[in-house]
Parts: structure tokens; C-alpha cells; sequence
């Protein structure tokens, strides 16, 4: 059995990720907001190699529970990136954020992996923003759900040949956020790529940069443009067949004058409201309309992204 470090011996960190939705409508790949939403995690380093994994709350009994866990690869991805072999580790996974709706759920998990490395090597590797974002977008493959779980609030992404960016802008006071999701579909990021085309027409490209710069300035700045700035042409369309409903729903809250997007991949629903009683119209046109059940959660926007707090054996004792 190979020894621990002695450097890592008795550590044990304490992660919280918040849920994300991307695209926003327009932004497809580069916008994503951090939502009041989280996931926890606990870590702690053992003498046993290999890793155990204790999920409690959503993805309990069907999540891997050994090194196969998402979580545990992005642990064992970061320490392998600056050349630390990765201790044993027993993690318990506190699971909020719903899986395969559209949520950030995978992002979160791998930031969850990636901070609780960064705590544990608090000392050895000091990992900086720009490597928690380079982490964590080796293993998600864009950076638009994992830079606002990082970082909260409304990100902007971007990929350079130097690695990945990102922009944190502060959103505008008066937004308030609506998600709907509905109890039992679920779509898979994959499946959700492979409907669109490989090229759009150049009106369409057009369209979407015009919408998306005036996103920005809807969010940040003047929340009354909200509808006309989640208009989009790039991707909600093409993946319209796959979840239906969700369609229905949007085309129905958008005529009422919703800003309402898909949330991610889907099937959840996103509504950007210019204030709290307008996502309650909104929530509840849903209930009205909706052939399946849907659950309307009324969320902020995270500010503060994610966070590890590290203990070590000796400011245990």
C-alpha cells in the first residue's frame, strides 16, 4: 500500500456548488448564471487508496459510488494535472440539484471535484481562477456551466488557444428567476447536441449576436428588455421535438410576454421575470398548461459561487 502523503494526511474539506442554467435563449455556449440551488459535498482523506462515495439526496442508488463517480475523476484529474498522487478519499455527497434536467448537474459535480482538490492541496498547489476554470473545462468540454458554478452570478465564457476566460458581471436587482421542472423527463447533453446542425444560415448567426449582446444589457442593466433579448435561432428550435412539452410551455409563455428559454440542454424551463409577481403569473400558467407534472422553484441568483472551506488534522484537534 502506498503511504499517504504527509502533507495530505487528516485533511478534509467541505465543498458547496450552486446549480446553473446556460445559454440564457441566445448565448448558446458562452452565457451562464449561477442559481440559488447547491449541492455539498464532504471529503476527507484516508489510508485506504481508492475512493467511496456516500450520495444522499437526488442521484442516491443510481450515481457510482467508487472512483468511476464524476466528482472523484475531477478530484483525481486535477491532482494528476500538477503531478500529486491522489489520496485515498472518503466523500459523502449531499445532492440537491436535479440530474438531467437542464440544472448545471454534471458541471456542479465536476467544480465540486475541483475545489475539493484545490482544498486539499491548499498548501502544495496553489490553484488559482484561471486553473479552476481550465480544470474543470478539460473535463466538461465548455466552460459555460462550470464558470458560473465557480465563480456566481451572470458569466460570460470563452475559449482562447491560452485556455478558457470568463467575465463575472453582477445582474440587475430587479431580475428575478423562475425555473420549471418537469418531474420525470430528463435529456441528455449529448442527445440535445447531436439535433442541431453543424451550420445555420448567416441571417440566423446575425440574429443571435444581436440578441445576445442586448441580453447583457437586459440582465445587468435594463430588465424591461428581457423578452425581446432571449429571442433565439441558434439551438431551442432544433431541439423542439425532442421534449415537446417543454416547447408548448415556452411558446405559450413567450406569447403571454414571459421571457421564458430553455434552461441548458432541458427539459427544465427558465423565465427571466422583471420582478417577483411576474414569475408568479408566470408559475402559475404553467400549473395551468402543463399535461405533465412540473415543479416552479423561485430562485435568486448566486453571487457567491463555489466555496471549500479546509481542515486539516491539526485545527481539528
Amino acid at each position: 500500500m502506498t503511504a499517504v502523503d504527509p502533507r495530505l494526511a487528516g485533511r478534509s474539506v467541505h465543498v458547496k456548488v450552486p446549480a446553473t442554467t446556460a445559454n440564457l435563449g441566445p448565448g448558446f455556449d458562452t452565457l451562464g448564471l449561477a442559481l440559488s440551488v447547491y449541492d455539498e459535498l464532504e471529503v476527507t482523506v484516508r489510508e485506504a487508496p481508492g475512493a467511496t462515495v456516500d450520495v444522499r439526496g437526488v442521484g442516491a442508488g443510481e450515481v457510482p459510488t467508487d472512483d468511476t463517480n464524476l466528482v472523484v475523476r475531477a478530484i483525481r484529474h486535477t491532482f494528476d494535472h500538477y503531478e500529486v498522487p491522489m489520496p485515498g478519499l472518503d466523500l459523502v455527497a449531499n445532492n440537491v440539484i436535479p440530474h438531467g434536467r437542464g440544472m448545471g448537474s454534471s458541471g456542479a459535480a465536476i467544480v465540486a471535484g475541483v475545489m475539493a482538490a484545490k482544498g486539499l492541496l491548499a498548501g502544495i498547489v496553489d490553484l488559482d481562477s484561471d486553473a479552476l476554470l481550465a480544470r474543470a473545462t478539460e473535463l466538461e468540454g465548455h466552460p459555460d456551466n462550470v464558470a458560473p458554478a465557480l465563480f456566481g452570478g451572470l458569466t460570460i465564457a470563452w475559449v482562447t488557444p491560452e485556455g478558457p476566460q470568463h467575465k463575472r458581471l453582477t445582474v440587475h436587482r430587479g431580475v428575478s428567476l423562475l425555473v420549471c421542472v418537469p418531474e420525470s423527463s430528463t435529456m441528455s447533453t449529448a442527445l440535445a447536441r447531436s439535433l442541431q446542425p453543424e451550420s445555420v444560415p448567416h441571417q440566423d448567426a446575425i440574429f443571435n449576436v444581436s440578441r445576445s449582446a442586448l441580453l447583457i444589457a437586459a440582465l445587468i442593466q435594463s430588465p424591461e428588455l428581457l423578452h425581446a433579448a432571449t429571442e433565439d435561432r441558434l439551438h431551442q428550435s432544433y431541439r423542439a421535438s425532442a421534449m415537446p412539452e417543454t416547447d408548448a410551455l415556452i411558446q405559450l409563455l413567450r406569447t403571454a410576454g414571459f421571457a421564458a428559454v430553455v434552461s441548458g440542454a432541458g427539459p427544465s424551463i427558465l423565465v427571466l421575470c422583471s420582478d417577483p409577481a411576474q414569475r408568479l403569473k408566470a408559475a402559475e400558467l404553467v400549473r395551468s398548461h402543463a399535461t405533465t407534472p412540473w415543479e416552479s422553484h423561485m430562485l435568486a441568483v448566486d453571487f457567491k459561487g463555489a466555496t471549500v472551506i479546509e481542515r486539516s488534522a491539526d485545527a481539528a484537534a
